[in-house]
């Protein structure tokens, strides 16, 4: 049987000086993977440095979008760049080190097993944070516990951003429909995929904190995760409740 086709998709602003790292690991532990840049229109030249390393290595390449939307519609863009392509699996990773290439076998081998979506987990067993103040990590248990309260995920870290999807999983999926623009992006799509009654199984890794650039996170972010969150947890009450009187009317 054939290695599958794998497709790192790594969104990118103002990532200069951490995606030179970041290629490098991966280039040791995954040399056989393939590599997409989805770059906003850095004004650091994030994207203008990853087009001199593709024109040198055939397993990488740039996709420029001309506006920052956010981390959604950089991964949408992504997706839809390796799905045309004709890849097998397209694993989402962070360009800020975070994310260690080394883990990244875990989560491809687990795939194996008829998984519809991998997530690299810090809150399973065998996870682990470095360098992280307490309070962020309260304020990720916290999104955690509380997308798991409202929606039924089943899932410890549905928040995490190094996952693994088979392509089958992303075709099967509604992602015209999604509108998430920040972190949510990862609960909405782990939400998606456990709607559509799919296998999700989480591996642990150690989770880095970034030695280089800014963080991402800001209240924006954290306030459309709490919104959106609520809203569909509202929803699927709802869908309960409906189906829940509709089996009662037919019984009487």
């Amino acid at each position: 049987m054939s290695q599958p086709r794998v497709l790192v998709v790594i969104p990118t602003y103002n990532e200069r000086a951490s995606l030179p790292q970041t290629l490098a690991d991966l280039r040791s532990r995954g040399p056989e993977v393939h590599v997409l840049v989805v770059d906003d229109a850095s004004p650091d030249g994030t994207g203008q440095w990853a087009d001199e390393q593709a024109r040198v290595d055939p397993r990488l390449a740039v996709l420029h979008r001309t506006v920052k939307e956010g981390l959604g519609p950089a991964y949408l863009a992504g997706f839809h760049w390796g799905l045309e392509r004709g890849y097998d699996v397209i694993v989402e990773m962070d360009a800020d080190g975070s994310h260690r290439a080394q883990d990244l076998p875990r989560l491809l081998h687990v795939l194996d097993h008829d998984v519809d979506l991998v997530i690299g987990s810090r809150w399973v067993d065998g996870g682990a944070v470095q360098n992280w103040p307490v309070h962020r990590r309260w304020l990720s248990r916290s999104a955690n516990w509380y997308a798991n309260t409202a929606l039924g995920l089943g899932v410890r870290d549905a928040t995490a951003g190094f996952r693994a999807y088979p392509a089958r999983t992303l075709r099967e999926l509604d992602l015209a429909g999604v509108a998430s623009q920040g972190y949510c992006f990862q609960i909405d799509l782990t939400w998606r995929v456990h709607r559509n009654q799919g296998r999700i199984v989480e591996v642990p890794i150690t989770f880095v904190e970034r030695a280089r650039g800014r963080s991402k996170m800001d209240r924006k972010i954290v306030f459309e995760a709490l919104w959106r969150v609520s809203a569909w947890g509202l929803l699927t009450r709802a869908q309960r409740l409906r189906r829940w009187s509709q089996a009662l009317w037919r019984r009487s």
